[in-house]
């Protein structure tokens, strides 16, 4: 009996290219000097393209930064860790530690379509290196007149009682 082993690549989906040969194959006309052409496909899709200079989005320092790093292929890979999962002989649950970027990487090749549910654990919630500040200690005048619910010589102002005077969740 003669098995062989499917050769798998070291590398996870390279999203840049394959984006790029889409659209190729899609707008053969934007390309200039086998670059892309995005004013040429501005014009193409016309009003489908959003050119308003304000818009509703998230945003965040260094999110450009995410998302050009997110595109980049990666050569990590996934090791079993037999003691850390749950009833590994028979549980189709696979638990998973590492960088959450890497490991949806990774993932997004070898599992595509294969997936109901991914939960992650943000990092800043995890061992004792915290980047993020948790403590943010402010007077409750301070509060008061910075959510105003009073003005700034202390009178108080109308106050959003669904939410216990604050315009967030609980």
């Amino acid at each position: 009996m003669n098995e062989r082993l499917e050769e798998v690549s070291s590398h996870s989906l390279d999203i840049t290219e394959q984006n790029i040969e889409k659209l190729k194959e899609l707008f053969p006309e934007v390309l200039t000097e086998k670059k892309i052409d995005f004013d040429k496909l501005r014009l193409i899709l016309g009003d489908e393209v959003e050119t308003a200079p304000e818009r509703y989005s998230f945003t965040w320092n260094g999110k450009k930064q995410a998302m050009q790093l997110a595109q980049q292929p990666t050569v990590a890979t996934l090791k079993p860790n037999k003691a850390k999962s749950n009833n590994w002989d028979e549980t189709q649950n696979l638990y998973i530690e590492g960088d959450n970027l890497e490991v949806l990487k990774i993932l997004q090749k070898s599992y595509s379509n294969k997936m109901k549910l991914i939960y992650l654990d943000p990092p800043y919630n995890t061992g004792k290196d915290f980047i993020y500040r948790d403590n943010f200690h402010d007077s409750i005048e301070n509060y008061l007149e910075q959510t105003g619910q009073v003005d700034s010589d202390g009178n108080k102002l109308s106050v959003n009682t669904e939410t216990s005077g604050r315009y967030h969740t609980d």
